[in-house]
């Protein structure tokens, strides 16, 4: 219960400082950094390691890209019959389709689940979500907008020097090395930074307001999201025969709320910026109870 407090507590802090104009503009950005450099990196060397190769570590991995894949064809064929323009088909391929797998999937499987599903959160955000967000983003943003210049270089550049995929990396060759103590402690005193910090950058960061004429796309983006992707999942793990700890972190990962860093590619790329913003806002608050609902469904 206090993880679920936690995590009202510190989005409605957030969100308060942000309407006060007690922080700078920068302030969620600062957050984000250092949760980025220094919480997730910490998070990744103390938990990937304690795991063991087999199955249940592809799992994650296989949801994620089959679920994002499926729910990108869904996306592309409701604007079509909905008639979206070119920027909110783009900014429903970025907001519809990248969850939030880490800056809200930590914290909210940690309260369901335990420290035990971490590792699993971890490979589905690294090897699923991230690097979509540096491939299949960076794309996207540069389809549907005329205001980008991204290359395979770039693109390959940010893979490779993404602090988190480099702590990754890192993790991987490390796996099954017990650490001393003190590198445990201090890592996990690192990491235990990443709830709060992330959580109060989200509220810095939410959106609210919403236009008449928004409300079909905003409509599609979060039913694909938050109830169509759980399901895809949730297929996906009946047809492999997959029941167990990795496959319900996989389908909870699946369903979690639109990734805060999609919104903000959108935004920049001049896709649909309030139309972004207000998915990643709304979804945040709403995923909590449909990620609640569908936790009970699942077990």
């Amino acid at each position: 219960m206090e993880n679920f407090v936690l995590i009202l507590l510190a989005i409605t802090i957030g969100y308060g400082i942000n309407r006060l104009n007690i922080f700078s503009k920068d302030a969620p950005a600062i957050l984000n950094q250092f949760v980025i450099y220094i919480s997730l990196p910490s998070m990744i060397l103390l938990q990937i390691p304690k795991l063991t190769f087999s199955m249940d570590t592809l799992i994650p991995i296989i949801i994620a890209w089959l679920v994002m894949f499926i729910s990108a064809i869904l996306v592309l064929i409701s604007s079509k019959i909905f008639s979206f323009s070119k920027e909110i088909t783009g900014s429903l391929m970025l907001v519809a389709i990248l969850t939030n797998s880490s800056f809200m999937g930590i914290p909210i499987l940690n309260a369901y689940m335990g420290e035990s599903a971490l590792p699993y959160v971890l490979v589905y955000d690294q090897l699923g979500t991230f690097i979509a967000l540096a491939i299949y983003g960076t794309f996207i943003a540069s389809y549907y907008s005329s205001k980008s210049q991204i290359t395979f270089k770039v693109i390959t550049l940010k893979v490779l020097t993404f602090p988190p995929f480099i702590s990754l990396v890192a993790a991987l060759f490390l796996m099954g090395v017990e650490f001393n103590p003190i590198i445990s402690k201090v890592l996990g005193s690192f990491s235990s930074t990443i709830v709060p910090m992330a959580l109060v950058a989200v509220g810095l960061q939410l959106q609210f307001k919403l236009p008449r004429e928004d409300i079909k796309p905003f409509s599609v983006a979060l039913g694909i999201k938050l109830i169509i992707a759980p399901i895809i999942a949730i297929a996906l793990c009946k047809l492999f025969g997959w029941d167990n700890q990795a496959s319900i972190v996989s389908i909870m990962e699946a369903g979690m709320a639109p990734m805060i860093t999609a919104g903000a590619i959108a935004s920049m790329a001049g896709l649909a910026p309030r139309l972004s913003s207000a998915i990643v806002g709304y979804g945040i608050l709403i995923s909590f109870i449909t990620t609640g609902i569908l936790f009970k469904l699942i077990n």
